[in-house]
């Protein structure tokens, strides 16, 4: 590598033939052996220690910063870097171009405040997170009306960090010790537990994004702890412990209360909901029916451990649902009457078509109606129709399989073999549903508005 020349260091003057004449004697030639030798060293640590080609360039460029420096913030230059005879680092590399600048202001990001501006994504997250400031009825109010009109944020295949949480809130879920869950589990198999293994296989069989994130086993141990948790609840409470628990299970004392749709059916007759609480097997649910397995899937897809979806689950299934699960599963077979009856005020002419192919709720509606139109793919747009049902109540399902029903009918009224056609229901758009479905409430006369809110009980 070649070195610059030395500027700092003086060289010794080369022997003049004139200043000193040569010598024959052996003192003069070591004499002029040392000067040689003196000269060469100078050079040599010259040439070691001076600035190389890469170090002068840092010192311009020290230069002209600080130049630049002193014209904006009238500062002094600095000094030129001192050489120290070491080898090159990498601080050593040169960085033309760049000249430093102050600092930018800071940017504080905006606070949420509900205004104009706030994104409703993050205010939700804002309210499920920090929770309630006092008013927990204004809180949950808030809480519907974001998940009606603004949607739960998800990425293409339904997954959200927040869906999970905002049902249990909107289902009042108290918390659940894992090791409750645990516990139920390691019980080994319940008696329902040969029906369990018989449906799990083919739950949600052709949907890939179900089979990639939720196995089997999943399925397996989720339904045998809540088939060990209904068939518990149908043995009365022997001990303190056993009242405390059932206490704890209802959640939230301040949130008791119905769906805020239900205020529709306030001049209805209470003569639905005696008759319900007084059928045969009373409230007590069953410990496992067909279609259970289809009912729990969206729970475990979303869930991030199968103790919340076991939470979620079976408060649907206690709270709103215990008719459905019954032996003789007498609410899923009202809330199909009640599809006839919602069909015939929403779309006399589609129900009259209907009726005169022989085609009733029993036949094409079953599935729909048992898992709250879980059966219907895709599975993402199940999860936006349940965020739905959740907030404004689990009932308005009849609806949402009505409104299916209106977005098919043309297809529906031009063929002459409906029944081929609603054997599968098309792909669900649960946007459209939902809208649908807001509509139709004011098109049910109260008194079958009160049946459609009591169906599952």
């Amino acid at each position: 590598m070649e070195t610059s020349p030395s500027r700092h260091v003086p060289h010794l003057p080369p022997p003049s033939a004139t200043a000193n004449p040569p010598s024959s004697s052996p003192r003069s030639t070591r004499t002029l052996r040392k000067l040689q030798s003196a000269q060469t060293l100078s050079s040599n640590y010259a040439a070691a220690n001076a600035p190389g080609l890469i170090s002068q360039q840092r010192q311009l460029q020290h230069r002209s910063s600080g130049l630049l420096r002193e014209s904006s913030a009238t500062q002094n230059p600095p000094p030129p870097a001192q050489s120290h005879g070491r080898s090159r680092s990498n601080s050593d590399i040169a960085t033309t171009g760049i000249v430093p600048t102050a600092p930018g202001p800071r940017r504080i990001p905006k606070k949420t405040n509900g205004g104009a501006d706030a994104n409703p994504k993050d205010d939700l997250e804002t309210l499920v997170r920090q929770g309630t400031k006092g008013d927990a009825m204004g809180s949950l109010d808030k809480l519907r009306r974001l998940v009606l009109l603004d949607g739960v944020d998800a990425d293409s295949d339904g997954m959200s960090p927040l869906r999970i949480y905002i049902w249990l809130i909107l289902l009042n879920a108290p918390p659940l010790s894992t090791d409750t869950y645990l516990s139920l589990i390691h019980r080994g198999p319940s008696p329902a537990y040969s029906k369990i293994r018989n449906d799990t296989f083919r739950t949600l069989a052709t949907d890939p994004l179900f089979k990639r994130r939720v196995s089997e086993a999943s399925l397996i141990r989720l339904l045998n702890a809540l088939a060990w948790r209904l068939h518990d609840a149908k043995q009365p409470p022997s001990s303190p412990s056993a009242l405390n628990n059932l206490a704890a299970s209802l959640g939230s004392p301040d949130l008791q209360h119905p769906s805020p749709i239900r205020k529709h059916a306030q001049g209805a007759s209470t003569a639905t909901a005696t008759s319900t609480s007084s059928a045969p097997g009373g409230t007590e649910p069953g410990i496992y029916v067909q279609g259970m397995n289809v009912l729990c899937a969206p729970f475990l897809y979303a869930a991030k451990s199968e103790a919340e979806a076991f939470t979620a689950f079976h408060l649907l299934l206690t709270r709103s649902l215990p008719s459905y699960v019954r032996g003789a599963m007498d609410g899923v077979h009202r809330g199909l009457r009640l599809v006839d009856k919602c069909l015939s005020h929403i779309d006399p002419k589609l129900y009259a078509y209907l009726a005169s192919k022989g085609l009733t709720a029993e036949i094409y509606a079953f599935p729909s109606v048992l898992t709250l139109c879980a059966c219907t793919p895709p599975l993402p747009e199940v999860l936006i129709l349940w965020d739905f049902l959740f907030a404004y109540g689990v009932h308005l399902n009849i609806l949402c399989i009505v409104a299916q029903l209106v977005l098919m009918r043309e297809e529906v009224l031009g063929s002459k073999s409906p029944g081929t056609l609603l054997r599968g229901f098309p792909a669900l758009k649960a946007r459209e549903v939902v809208g649908l479905a807001v509509s139709f409430v004011e098109k049910i006369p109260s008194r079958e508005y009160g049946e459609l809110v009591e169906h599952g009980k």
